[in-house]
């Protein structure tokens, strides 16, 4: 016989099951983690970064022995035999079955055009990392704005339904009167009116929400964005500093990867120049076959050591210098452009931040405000002491300065965000 206690453990636990439970909450270091594992455009970067990385090789391969090897067969429709005269044995100048071999070896000695390739190849790498570093820092950037969004909107829901809560208890209080016959049946009403409105309020946020969490969910590769989130505290900005724009310049990988094609641009004109010398190679050949022909010998070995000097090409050198030449102008005026961006960056940023901080300070202290007026209005509609309109407009200001606390909230985390990417801080280093 099953015991009362038994019914009731099995009861809670029946209740427990049909419970749902919380998603699990993800913090913006994991969503930060989860974004360098499994972002594709990051994914994507590094593959091209990875290819970029061989220039180098490719580059020196030029200047490295190439070994080839090769062999053959031939079927001669008639063998030739030269004997010597005086006697000696005969020599097979053609078999019917020919078979034959040969190992090469080059060897450039004097290349002027790969001196400044190999340079520019090491350069060239540099600039593929900075810019792929540039690109991580903007994917995290990205998703940590898409992070601070989310949160902003799950505070939004948590304050929405709070007043929703209070509309529906003043709701519940007016018809309790409108019942007793204390208030008008327009009071009740626009009691109800309220309740439809936070309740139309909250579908609207709830919607914003999930709308955000999936923006989120598809940057970090997540199937469903099942979880919550943690709004973070307003991140720290860099101190005021005179000298802020210069560091940012010397830190952000779009201005070092700016400088370093200069760099290349200037090292590729040099190689244009380079092009006018000559050119110095070695070569060795070793043949073995079995007609051994007029030496009597079947292995055969030639070494050559030549030389090349290309007095006129119709002009394509000095088209291709003037190119790189136009092309180092060009470089050099992206360098200036994008050193200059950034000190615009850095003062807009900061003034920006400023802004939003005193955006943010005025609305807390409206929000303080509010919060007391309603809760005032409040006691003095119980009492009979404040008409309904009276509580309706201040719960519509509450509800103003709720939304707007928690927007500046957020346009103040993003505003620190700008000013931490422009003084190149954002990211600065990647986790392992």
């Amino acid at each position: 016989m099953i015991s009362l206690l038994t019914v009731v453990s099995l009861a809670l636990g029946a209740a427990e099951a049909t419970e749902p439970t919380a998603p699990p909450v993800l913090t913006l270091n994991q969503a930060l983690e989860e974004a360098r594992e499994k972002n594709l455009d990051l994914k994507v970067a590094r593959a091209r970064l990875d290819q970029a990385l061989l220039q180098s090789r490719r580059a020196w391969a030029g200047y490295l022995p190439t070994v080839t090897v090769g062999g053959s067969y031939t079927r001669n429709s008639a063998e030739a035999v030269f004997a010597l005269p005086g006697g000696g044995e005969p020599i097979t100048i053609q078999p019917y079955d020919q078979l034959g071999a040969q190992a090469e070896v080059r060897q450039a000695i004097i290349a002027p055009t790969l001196w400044p390739a190999i340079r520019n190849a090491g350069i060239a790498q540099e600039v593929s990392t900075l810019n792929t570093e540039y690109t991580r820092r903007e994917i995290l950037f990205g998703v940590t704005q898409a992070y601070f969004s989310a949160a902003s909107l799950q505070e939004a829901i948590r304050a929405t339904q709070f007043l929703l809560e209070v509309n529906q208890a003043r709701e519940k209080d007016t018809q309790i009167r409108f019942d007793a016959g204390t208030v008008t049946r327009v009071a009740l009403l626009r009691a109800q009116l309220d309740r439809a409105r936070a309740e139309q309020d909250l579908v609207r946020a709830r919607n914003s929400y999930d709308s955000a969490r999936l923006a989120l969910a598809t940057l970090l590769q997540r199937e469903s964005p099942n979880f919550s989130l943690q709004l973070p505290e307003v991140p720290e900005v860099p101190a005021v500093d005179p000298e802020l724009a210069r560091k940012a310049q010397e830190a952000r990988p779009d201005v070092l990867a700016a400088r370093r094609n200069l760099d290349l641009a200037v090292g590729r004109r040099t190689g244009a120049w380079f092009a006018y010398l000559p050119n110095v190679g070695f070569s060795g050949v070793y043949r073995v076959t079995n007609a051994a022909g007029f030496t009597g010998q079947a292995g055969t070995w030639t070494l050559t050591l030549n030389g090349s000097w290309t007095l006129w090409d119709g002009g394509l050198r000095e088209v291709a210098l003037r190119e790189e030449s136009a092309r180092v102008a060009e470089a050099s005026a992206l360098q200036t452009q994008a050193e200059t961006k950034v000190t615009q960056e850095v003062a807009t940023a900061r003034l920006d931040y400023d802004n939003a901080r005193s955006n943010l300070s005025k609305a807390e202290e409206a929000l303080a405000l509010a919060r007391e007026t309603q809760r005032l209005t409040e006691i003095s509609f119980k009492a009979g002491v404040a008409t309904y309109l009276e509580v309706a407009d201040a719960n519509s200001a509450l509800t103003n300065a709720e939304v707007s606390a928690i927007s500046e909230r957020l346009q103040t985390s993003l505003a620190a965000l700008r000013l931490q990417r422009a003084a190149g801080l954002f990211a600065a280093e990647e986790k392992d």
